[in-house]
Formats: structure tokens, sequence, C-alpha cells
């Protein structure tokens, strides 16, 4: 493998002006710059990151762990991240942990290894964290998204679940429903138990009973989402809604009114916490609450660089971002309100990460501000 000595020797110039090339810390004529560059070329030579940062203890790299990387909330995180990661000049790498915290132990300890610079993490399941505070107290950065771990802190981008649920199930009533089944998510993860907190909330603010025999804890995946579905729908008494808290779990749920012909909305009304990105293959088209997830992305990679390189104060910042409550045709009664129009579809952002509207973004410094108990008002649109 040639090294930066080889290439100084092969452009005829000194070993300062190649790597002045390469980091762009000084500038170099055209001319130098078109030598070097071609003895590059020439010697096909790649700079040793790791070796040099090492040595300036800075590798400029960052890893995005997360449970579930086929959950469609994570796509557009990542991408979101990646480009203002990109932008500052940092790599960013992701990994898999299957919610399983033995594994992300072992991930973390690897990225520790390689001198990552930090880490965004959506954390696994699990009591025993100390994996996580370790990371921290060795001085590598880490900063949670999606959710937060019990009883560390450190910084965090997480959306606002509880209102996403109010929104949603308060929508419900408003279309009629007072009979509102709920497929939750884990209830030991902090996103399960705030978008259940939400629906009873709802219920509660409008006087009704919150009816424990509606209440259907499933793991975020689709296979419970079916599973829990049919048993709603093995009920005497029927639902006449079903809120669903991640998209995942949908899936399930439109598979189970497809193999016991439900019409959705004529026989149960059908409202989800994720928009899924197949949604114009279904009909009815699905009401949603819209987690911005490449904003999540963005935001959380932002914070952690800033961390990285000295621009927070020491107190961990929380940020909470508000989702938007997109009504479609799957909540439509007759005689009931009218819908929203249908909100674009999500893409690449057109703003950069610097550039990002944070109008919707509450910050707290230290640990996440407790949710408003009842919203009298909608979710921005």
């Amino acid at each position: 493998m040639p090294t930066i000595v080889e290439v100084a020797k092969h452009a005829r110039v000194s070993i300062a002006t190649v790597s002045n090339v390469i980091r762009g810390t000084k500038r170099v004529s055209a001319a130098l710059q078109e030598r070097v560059q071609q003895a590059i070329r020439d010697l096909d030579y790649y700079p040793n990151e790791l070796a040099r940062g090492l040595k300036v203890r800075q590798t400029r790299m960052l890893a995005m762990v997360l449970p579930d990387i086929t959950n469609p909330f994570f796509p557009e995180t990542i991408r979101g991240a990646e480009d203002c990661a990109f932008e500052r000049g940092y790599f960013l790498m992701t990994a898999n942990t299957n919610e399983q915290i033995g594994r992300e132990r072992r991930i973390i300890s690897a990225l520790r290894s390689y001198r990552i610079d930090g880490i965004l993490l959506a954390a696994a399941c699990g009591k025993d964290t100390s994996h996580i505070q370790n990371t921290l107290q060795s001085g590598t950065a880490i900063v949670c998204l999606d959710r937060s771990v019990s009883g560390i802190n450190t910084d965090a981008v997480l959306l606002d679940n509880v209102r996403g649920g109010q929104e949603c199930v308060h929508h419900l009533i408003q279309a009629g429903h007072r009979r509102i089944a709920i497929i939750t998510g884990p209830l030991k993860l902090q996103t399960g138990r705030e978008r259940l907190r939400g629906y009873k909330d709802a219920l509660q603010g409008a006087d009704i009973e919150v009816d424990p025999g509606l209440i259907f804890e499933g793991d975020f995946r689709e296979e419970s989402g079916h599973r829990l579905s049919l048993e709603l729908l093995r009920k005497r008494r029927k639902p006449s809604a079903i809120f669903v808290c991640n998209g995942v779990m949908t899936l399930g749920v439109l598979k189970a009114f497809e193999e016991t012909g439900v019409a959705c909305p004529d026989d149960i009304a059908l409202a989800t916490f994720d928009d899924l990105t197949l949604d114009h293959s279904f009909r009815p088209h699905l009401t949603a609450v819209v987690q911005p997830s490449y904003e999540i992305g963005a935001r959380a990679a932002t914070m952690l660089m800033d961390r990285i390189e000295g621009k927070l104060a020491k107190e961990p910042l929380v940020v909470r971002i508000a989702p938007t409550l997109v009504i479609r045709e799957s909540t439509n009664l007759r005689g009931s309100v009218g819908s929203q129009p249908t909100a674009p579809r999500g893409g690449k952002q057109s703003k950069t990460c610097s550039e990002m509207d944070t109008s919707r973004w509450r910050t707290s410094v230290g640990s996440s501000p407790k949710p408003p108990k009842l919203l009298q008002t909608n979710l921005e649109a």
C-alpha cells in the first residue's frame, strides 16, 4: 500500500504539500494540486484515516445504533443524520441490535474500540444500561433518539408521543367513536408507555371510561399487530375503531381485516402512529400520526456533532419534536366530521440541516419535560 511519502516523491513535492492538498488546510497552487492529485491517482493512494484519528484523538466517525433497521421509521432518520454529518465532514455508519441488549452491548464495545467520536442511540429494551453509562464516562458522546434511556441523563431528540396519541384518539372521538381499542408498543419502552398515556388522556378528557379490555400490548412488529387484531375481532362486542401505535403493526392489522372480511372504515375505523410509505397501495388511505423522521435524524446528528465539538453547555439537552396528524379515509364515518386533505408524501427535505425550522421543537436542559395532560388544539398540519 503506497504511503504519503511515496506520493510526495512521485509528485516531486513535500509531504506537507500532499497533506495540505488532501486536508485542504492551506492553499496550494493549482499546478501543485494537479500534480499531487495525479500522483494519488497513479499510486491509488488512500489516506489512513484511522491512524490519523488516533493521532489527533478524533476520527470524525459517527455511528447510529438502531433496534430494528427494517422499521420504516428509521431509513429517513438515517438519511437525515447522514446528510447533516456529511455537510460537516463526518462519516456515519449504522448498526442493528434486533432489540437485544446483549447485541447492543457488543456493538457499542466494538465502536469504542474503533475510537468512534459519537453515537446516535435508539436503545434496545433492557434493564442493564451500564454499558451506556460507561461509554459516556469514557468521553464518547451519545445522543438518544426516538427513546431515552431510563436512569441516564444524556442529550436526546424525542418525539412528543403523548401529544400524538392524544390528538389521534381525540379525532376518533370527534368522529363519533366511544369504543376505541388500542394496540400499543411494548410498555417497557418509553414510546409504548407515552402513546398509551396519550390514548388514556384523550378518553378521560372526553369523559369516556378507559376499558382495560380494549388495551392490547404489542411489540412494534407485524406479527403482533396481526395476532392482537384477530383477538380483538373475536370479541363479542367489537370496537368501532382501533388505534395502532406503529406502522409495522398496522400492516398486521390490515392483513387481519382482509382475512376476516372487515371493511374499513364502515365496520371498524383504523388510525395509526406512523405514516406507511406504501399507503398509496391501500384502500382506504390511512389516518396517521406522521413522525418527522428526517428531521429527527438531522437534529440528533447536529446535536451530537455540536457536543463533540464543545459547542453545547455541560448539562444535557433534550429536544421534543411535535408530530403531525393527517386525517384520511380510514377514519371517515358517514355523518362524521370532514377529513383534512391528504398531506403530501415525505421526501428529502429541501432545506439544509442548518436551515431547518425549529418552531416545533421544545427543548429542556437536564431531563425531558412532562407532556401536557390534554391538548385542546390540533397538531400542526
